[in-house]
């Protein structure tokens, strides 16, 4: 008790562990900031210091500045300037190295050039007084004299300048010359759209004003169609075009269109409803602003610790001593110290069955003092058996540090899952369009919600709000409302059970109409469909926290919902991360199970709940804390890791960050009740339309209490309809909400109950009508029971009257013949 008693101070200790930033660590955006104060207060020292108001220090700034750059000293503090603007306004321009190589470039040629233009014979003299374009000009201007000659070295120079400039601003001029900017090619605005708008984006200010007002009058006249919704985000496309998201890992470059004409707002309006028109591939997908999103790892912290896997010699000797004890020869390999658990491999000599080491796993805990043990046999792609020891003390796994592996680095997908480090340390990853879906359990306090919230920041620091949508759902509302006004959400956290309904049958009607469009536009998948197309499809990602309360509510809706969309969603890019603290089979059915392969599961409390989430043994055995087992189509057996870590002010940093960075686009149909949904799902609202409501509402009057029971009892009908037979009542205003087991209250009498009846539907309409048929041929066939026994009375009476006379015949010869 004393050893475990001080296992559990440590584990305690390290949750008290300051694991937030060093004081003196900058985060990215502060870095941003003092950058550019301090380059707006140079230039204007600068600009000071020219017209000799900055003291003996700017006099001394002058005459440097006039050595280096000549007479191009006076634009120098200007484009200092332009550069801190850019820098101010990262999310709007941006100013990455390919446009700062462009500014040196354009200021060192045209600084050349000046100097070759108007000081050709005494260059170097030139540049000592302080003419010309100064020594940054001397250099390429004498060098290209000599090799090339006056007018080559002007063409050379001129060229320079040219490329500085299109790689400052890259903005082709030309576009200068053409007459409409929308007879521009797709390439061309591919070159434009990758940088920085700057005429462009100053020409095209009034112009949006003028847009965006003709586009508030529309959405007044067309608030609730989805098709004018379209339309009015296809018409931004023509004044601001799809921006790239340019994150840490990401590879989209941001794009932006610099030159929308100054026609009248009206005509671009009604061409681009006919160009919606023709264009059968925008139907639903691409209504979202593509923003760039600069989201840095330096608001993730990365410190961790050392695990202690205690004295591996000493482990070593007793488990091959404990093994000898029962007759099993092995030889002891390396030990491999985890975050959690130290794998100690084991070589069985020829002969030993598996199975038998495998059974002492309790006698080698109780040896080691340790509990529990696990023993992998065999280790995949090994001649070993490994036998994983509890450490004494265990190791944070941060996510930062993943994110900054080399193998997040070098990933083939901006889908990837960072799940945690194996026993051996290395980062583990996992493609999510790969899996295609993620199944989740454990119970409480064992790293279920952190391995959730780890899974949203890798994907969130992979993609742009353009890229991937979030579909949030947490009936718990304790979890995920943190993610609330993110970007890359298609609706807020979702917490109630009918919006949950609504939710996923709105993302099967997604699903229908991309499966649609990839069959139209004759691609087999979202990737390829992307590839193809400059306005791409966004990633869905579907995550509800806890599965077991839905299931409780809304089974079949829930379940039938689910199944339909992990075995068709994959294609077109929607995915599911399901998570429950309940592993039960009512929960995880076997339906669900055979369409979501990919599974991570936490400590549970039985061997039953391990079979279920991993039909298999070994859940009930992890430690908590983030210890799991993660099993795939692509491994053969679970894979044991510790889970990486977020903090909860991590979390909020990253959350915020995202807010200030854009404002979220929400779709209020992901909500609302869906109609004509071309699936099968049962509907919550099938109970309108029940021939039984009538009858339930007199058998609660009646009773003056309502319940599920009562129902099932009165009604002879089963729970789950007896239960939506209550909700409908409940929306009624017949009976209260419920209070846990007690029965709900009857808010009507006896009086009102025939002003609250309900007309016959049709469904008790065609009841009614089939007992008037039974009854008529109840009628008819009494008719003809009594026709036929007539006709056997009358048979009957003939019959016995001819065995009457025929025997007072008989009588009658009888006589004579006594007589005679």
């Amino acid at each position: 008790m004393a050893r475990k008693r001080r296992k559990i101070k440590r584990i305690k200790s390290l949750r008290d562990l300051d694991i937030g930033r060093p004081d003196f660590e900058m985060s990215g955006e502060t870095k941003r900031v003092i950058t550019v104060v301090a380059l707006l207060a140079f230039s204007f020292f600068a600009i000071l210091s020219l017209f000799n108001n900055a003291g003996t220090l700017g006099v001394y700034l002058n005459s440097l500045l006039k050595l280096l750059f000549g007479v191009a000293r006076w634009y120098l503090p200007l484009a200092l300037i332009m550069v801190g603007y850019f820098l101010m306004r990262p999310m709007k321009y941006g100013f990455r190295t390919i446009n700062a190589f462009g500014l040196i470039i354009f200021i060192f040629s045209f600084n050349g050039l000046i100097h070759l233009l108007f000081h050709q014979t005494d260059l170097f003299s030139a540049a000592r007084a302080g003419l010309g374009g100064g020594y940054s000009g001397v250099l390429l201007a004498w060098l290209s004299l000599k090799l090339m000659g006056f007018w080559a070295s002007v063409l050379i120079l001129l060229t320079l300048t040219a490329i500085g400039s299109i790689l400052l601003f890259e903005h082709s001029f030309l576009k200068l010359f053409q007459k409409d900017a929308d007879e521009d090619s797709d390439e061309d605005a591919d070159t434009e759209d990758s940088g920085l708008p700057f005429i462009g984006k100053l020409k095209n200010y009034f112009f949006e004003r003028k847009v965006k007002k003709v586009q508030a009058d529309r959405e007044r006249v067309n608030d609730d169609n989805y098709d004018d919704e379209d339309e009015d985000v296809e018409e931004l496309d023509f004044s601001q075009k799809d921006v790239g998201v340019e994150q840490s890992g990401g590879e989209q470059d941001d794009q932006d269109n610099d030159d929308a004409d100054d026609e009248d707002s009206a005509d671009f309006d009604d061409e681009d409803v006919e160009d919606n028109e023709k264009n059968e591939l925008d139907l639903s997908v691409t209504r979202f602003k593509q923003v760039k999103i600069d989201l840095p790892l330096d608001l993730l912290d990365g410190k961790t610790t050392t695990p202690n896997g205690g004295d591996i010699k000493a482990n070593k000797m007793i488990i091959q001593k404990t093994l000898q004890n029962f007759g099993i020869r092995v030889e002891m390999g390396e030990a491999q110290v985890g975050p959690t658990v130290t794998q100690y491999t084991i070589k069985p000599a020829e002969g030993v069955k598996l199975s038998r080491i495998t059974s002492l796993s309790d006698n080698l805990a109780l040896a080691l003092a340790a509990h529990p043990i696990r023993i992998e046999a065999p280790i995949p792609g090994k001649a070993l058996v490994g036998v994983e020891v509890p450490n004494q003390s265990t190791a944070i796994v941060p996510l930062k540090g993943i994110l900054e592996s080399e193998q997040f680095v070098n990933r083939k997908s901006n889908l990837v899952v960072s799940l945690g480090k194996d026993v051996m340390g290395k980062p583990w990853l996992a493609a999510l369009d790969k899996m295609p879906h993620l199944l989740i359990a454990g119970a409480t306090n064992s790293g279920k919600s952190v391995c959730v919230n780890s899974i949203i920041l890798t994907l969130l620091y992979q993609n742009g709000p353009g890229q991937l949508k979030f579909i949030m759902v947490d009936p718990k509302r304790v979890e995920l409302p943190i993610y609330n006004n993110i970007p890359h959400l298609l609706t807020p956290v979702i917490t109630d059970v009918k919006k949950t309904i609504n939710a996923l049958r709105w993302s099967i009607k997604e699903m229908e109409k991309r499966f649609d469009l990839l069959s139209k536009s004759h691609h087999r998948n979202i990737a390829s469909f992307n590839n193809d197309h400059e306005n791409k499809l966004p990633y869905i990602v579907i995550i509800i926290d806890e599965l077991a309360d839905l299931m409780a509510a809304s089974g079949p809706e829930v379940e039938a919902a689910i199944i339909s969309l992990s075995q068709m969603a994959r294609a077109v890019g929607i995915h599911l991360i399901l998570a429950t603290q309940r592993p039960s089979v009512d929960v995880l059915t076997g339906l669900i199970k055979a369409n979501i392969t990919s599974r991570v599961a936490f400590s549970v409390a039985s061997l039953g709940d391990s079979r279920t989430i991993l039909d298999m043994a070994g859940a009930e055995k992890l430690l908590g804390r983030g210890d799991m087992l993660y099993l795939s189509a692509e491994i053969s057996k679970p894979k044991r890791l510790q889970g990486a870590f977020a903090s909860d002010d991590e979390i909020k940093r990253v959350t915020n960050h995202l807010k200030g960075q854009a404002e979220p686009e929400y779709i209020e149909e992901v909500v609302e009740k869906q109609q004509g949904a071309g699936t099968s799902i049962p509907s919550m609202d099938d109970s309108e339309g029940d021939p039984l409501l009538n009858e339930a509402k007199e058998v609660i009057v009646r009773a003056k209490k309502a319940s599920a029971s009562l129902l099932q009892r009165r009604l002879r009908v089963g729970y789950a309809r007896a239960a939506r037979i209550l909700d409908l009542l409940e929306e009624q205003g017949v009976i209260g909400p419920g209070e846990g087991a007690k029965p709900r209250e009857v808010l009507i009498n006896s009086l009102e109950l025939d002003t609250i009846k309900d007309p016959p539907v049709a469904d008790e309409a065609e009841a009614m009508l089939s007992e008037v048929e039974e009854e008529e041929e109840t009628s008819d066939y009494l008719e003809e029971e009594e026709e036929t026994e007539d006709e056997e009375d009358e048979k009957e009476d003939d019959d016995t009257e001819e065995e009457t006379s025929d025997y007072l015949e008989e009588e009658e010869e009888d006589e004579e013949e006594e007589k005679s």
